[in-house]
């Protein structure tokens, strides 16, 4: 089997060379970066250099280009920018390549956080209060109506997020994203919960499920410890909304369970890989592989049963950030080295993308140091 994967850089991108490559996969890598961490792994068989495609719309036609010339089986698009640029041509590629990807629609409305709500709430999964102002002006009218904190979310797949206390910073947040057609939410107090999953045409194959121990930013974001768990409600809400959507191939649906109720409440879908990856392959659900046997079989049996209680910690740079920023966790930060229990991504017989991670996670602390966005890069959440 041949395998292309996108966006070499990621964590969970070396994770899915290591697992592929450990059963004998020939996996070539895209990156836009020389010092692609994924590039050195000696389980990548190939490294080529390729547009951003978070940045550059000529991404597509080079892996439509690339797929052409190369007899590649699967490509395994990782990020969100390489999911929706793939996407857009996935009937030109399916002659030359198999692209386990869901229909356009689908993407188009798991990438929208103000759709993905909607969706979710007229089929009865729980979201926060939400709130979908047109303008500047409709956040103004509501900014005085609501209660504090909330949290500002571009309604696009983009990183962009920020809490507000107040009217004041409720409107500051939104004219900082109002480009990105910002929707308003309550402020869910709880821990964070995935459900993730592979599906074939609108058929689970394969679940996972975790909570997150610790992540970075402190106010939400990243796993930096996380642990597997199995919880049939939360199966039951991530299974109704991906079945909804007649789903195919991997998603995570991610929620937070509400203190005061105990409901799980819906944050958003990630149409695509996702950063703890590694946890759900340590526990007996290797995605990445089971995902490139359906696209070349039709089909595999399901994966529904895996080891819970498995920990996953990524140090660099996720857990090392989560300490600094909260002194707190320090004590624990440090007892954990003596936990022989906890898996890591550091993998002594591919040291080299590990050791590349650990100059990235200096040059990351510097830059966020000098752009003032490493202690709470969204803002704090007052309760």
């Amino acid at each position: 089997m041949r395998v292309l994967i996108t966006d070499g850089n990621f964590k969970h991108t070396l994770a899915s060379v290591r697992s592929l490559g450990k059963r004998g996969v020939d996996v070539t890598v895209l990156s836009h970066m020389r010092l692609s961490v994924s590039f050195h792994s000696k389980y990548c068989s190939k490294g080529i250099l390729a547009p951003n495609p978070e940045h550059d719309t000529t991404f597509a036609e080079f892996v439509y280009d690339l797929a052409k010339r190369e007899r590649f089986d699967v490509v395994l698009p990782i990020s969100y920018a390489a999911v929706d640029q793939i996407s857009r041509i996935q009937e030109e590629l399916e002659p030359y390549i198999r692209v386990p990807l869901p229909n356009r629609a689908s993407i188009e409305l798991a990438g929208n956080k103000d759709r993905t709500m909607q969706l979710a709430e007229s089929i009865g999964i729980a979201i926060p209060k939400t709130y979908y102002p047109q303008s500047l002006k409709d956040a103004e009218r509501i900014a005085d109506s609501l209660s504090y904190p909330v949290v500002v979310k571009g309604a696009r797949e983009n990183g962009n997020v920020g809490y507000a206390n107040s009217p004041e910073e409720l409107i500051s947040q939104y004219k900082k994203i109002s480009a990105f057609s910002p929707i308003v939410q309550e402020y869910i107090t709880g821990g964070g919960y995935g459900f993730f999953a592979l599906y074939n045409h609108g058929e689970a194959r394969a679940i996972f499920m975790h909570r997150r121990l610790r992540e970075y930013p402190v106010t939400g974001g990243p796993s930096a410890l996380a642990e597997s768990i199995y919880d049939p409600m939360l199966m039951e809400q991530g299974l109704k909304l991906l079945d909804n959507l007649q789903w195919h191939g991997v998603a995570m649906v991610e929620f937070k369970k509400d203190e005061r109720t105990g409901r799980y409440v819906l944050m958003e879908i990630n149409p695509k890989f996702w950063g703890s990856l590694e946890l759900a392959i340590a526990s007996g659900v290797d995605f990445p592989y089971l995902t490139c046997r359906m696209a070349c079989e039709g089909d595999i049996e399901s994966v529904f049963s895996y080891k819970t209680g498995v920990k996953f910690r990524w140090l660099f740079p996720q857990d090392v950030f989560h300490a600094v920023t909260n002194p707190g966790a320090i004590p624990e930060f440090i007892s954990d080295f003596a936990d022989r229990t906890i898996c890591y991504d550091i993998d002594p017989h591919d040291i080299v993308p590990n050791i590349l991670q650990l100059g990235m996670t200096a040059g990351e602390f510097a830059l966020r140091i000098k752009q003032r966005r490493f202690w709470r890069p969204h803002g704090r959440p007052l309760l």
